[in-house]
């Protein structure tokens, strides 16, 4: 069955490097997907804990999860979680990245997925006056063929505004993917005022938004889920649990991507 299901995939046109569990993910079923600014696993307690983020991830039951600030951003920039014991409670693994030595991801940026086929995978630098990045990732999963982009944007609005046009860049052609665009975009302005205007003709409306930081008390859209075509989008929520107000001071942001 295996063999038949890995065939099959190949045939799809993927150029398969790394296959995450045993055969391929059920057509017809929406992908659960979600984006997390774990930040650095400091707890709005100032607590550094890892395994509280564990916790928070495995109440998610997503099937793709893009994270922010999961790696030191000084140093060697190590990871900051415990990978095993994240597969050993979710099922989900990092997709893989060239050049990483003891970081999970990109700049802080990881994505985590689980019993998917990963066909390409690469980092781009963001411009700026900080160090950000972005991961572009073509995979398949659940009868799906998508190009996920995580990203974690900077501070100043000008910033953003470049970097936006450096993933609209990098995404420009699909090669007859949907695309899902996810992370902290650090934009709290909508409408005219707000550098995600420069994303609506890709992605539509950006009407699907709420609340995700501060944690104790969400005022700011922060955390964002988009996707193109944005009609397969849907249910898009912000995860507040009792371990997720505390774990971190940003909410997980959630949304079903339709098949």
């Amino acid at each position: 069955m295996r063999l038949k299901l890995d065939i099959a995939c190949r045939l799809k046109g993927f150029t398969v490097f790394h296959t995450f569990s045993e055969s391929c993910p059920a057509p017809d079923m929406p992908i659960k997907i979600a984006s997390y600014n774990v930040h650095k696993c400091v707890g709005i307690d100032r607590l550094f804990d890892p395994l509280r983020i564990l916790r928070v991830l495995h109440e998610l039951e997503a099937d793709i999860i893009a994270l922010q600030e999961a790696d030191r951003r000084f140093g060697d920039r190590a990871g900051l979680l415990d990978l095993e014991e994240l597969k050993r409670m979710t099922g989900l693994v990092p997709v893989p990245l060239s050049g990483a030595y003891k970081s999970h991801g990109w700049h802080g940026n990881v994505l985590l997925v689980r019993e998917a086929i990963i066909a390409r995978a690469h980092q781009i630098a963001l411009p700026g006056v900080e160090p950000r990045g972005a991961l572009v990732v073509d995979l398949a999963l659940g009868g799906n063929d998508l190009r996920i982009v995580a990203t974690h944007l900077g501070l100043l609005r000008r910033s953003r505004a470049g970097q936006i046009q450096t993933i609209l860049q990098a995404i420009r052609h699909a090669e007859g993917r949907s695309t899902i665009l996810m992370g902290d975009l650090n934009e709290w302005r909508v409408g005219k005022n707000s550098a995600l205007q420069a994303l609506e003709p890709i992605f539509g409306s950006l009407n699907q938004y709420a609340p995700s930081f501060p944690s104790r008390k969400p005022t700011f859209a922060l955390d964002r889920i988009l996707a193109a075509p944005s009609a397969r989008l849907s249910r898009f929520e912000v995860h507040s649990s009792a371990l997720s107000r505390i774990a971190s001071d940003h909410l997980p942001v959630t949304a079903h991507f339709d098949s």
